[in-house]
């Protein structure tokens, strides 16, 4: 039993470790890259009844990058492996070292005029051009998002791969999460401070009782939705 315990506390610590230090090898597969001036972009609330889609661009300079700065960015890593607390603090973080920054948003009327998906492509592109400079490289999360006239990879699982992509995660997550969070005091019942739009059993059940509200997706497929005259 206490080899076992012995076992588990190491794993912990390693587990720890690799969380501490995941930012270094974001940093290494942009470099890896072969290029100066790497862009990345990613989104957050696709996936969301409600409330808008937010992409996100950074570019970083790895000339310009100290060790201090990458020290401060040695947590960096996908938002969705953080809790609220820590991207709230790599979000300065990513703002102060960046070379720029692009922040896209698209609201619910939109994604219903136009499609989740081209709406998500279209707001990754602008988030993109927002930073993009000549002699870059542009890197998207999952989807290449058409002619940019740079360089440009579609990473798979990008935002957990590229410092650039996960940079972009942490400020599309953020700023996203903040809206929300004003939003719900102009549009009380439905709890967006608590789920920012997500699909949870609270969120559905509120919609059950109150209906929607100006922030909600009509043209978003849900159970949600079911039992709702819309």
């Amino acid at each position: 039993m206490a080899a076992s315990a012995g076992s588990d506390s190491r794993a912990r610590r390693k587990q720890a470790a690799r969380k501490r230090s995941s930012g270094r090898r974001l940093f290494a597969f942009d470099r890896r890259l072969g290029v100066r001036w790497v862009a990345g972009a990613d989104e957050a609330g696709r996936g969301c009844l409600a409330g808008p889609l937010v992409a996100a661009g950074v570019l970083f300079d790895s000339e310009s990058l100290t060790t201090r700065e990458l020290r401060a960015l040695s947590r960096l890593n996908d938002s969705k492996q953080h809790t609220h607390e820590v991207r709230e603090e790599l979000f300065p973080i990513v703002m102060r070292t960046a070379t720029k920054v692009c922040v896209v948003s698209r609201c619910a009327r939109t994604i219903d005029a136009r499609g989740l998906h081209k709406t998500n492509l279209a707001a990754l592109r602008d988030a993109l051009l927002g930073v993009a400079r000549p002699g870059c490289i542009c890197l998207s999360d999952g989807f290449a998002v058409g002619d940019l006239g740079y360089d440009q990879r579609a990473i798979v699982e990008g935002d957990a791969t590229s410092a650039a992509i996960a940079a972009a995660s942490i400020v599309a997550k953020v700023t996203r999460d903040r809206y929300m969070r004003r939003a719900d005091a102009l549009h009380p019942g439905w709890e967006f401070a608590a789920h920012v739009g997500y699909s949870t059993p609270e969120h559905r059940d509120a919609i059950q009782r109150l209906g929607v509200s100006p922030l909600h997706r009509m043209s978003f497929q849900s159970t949600a939705y079911q039992q709702l005259a819309l």
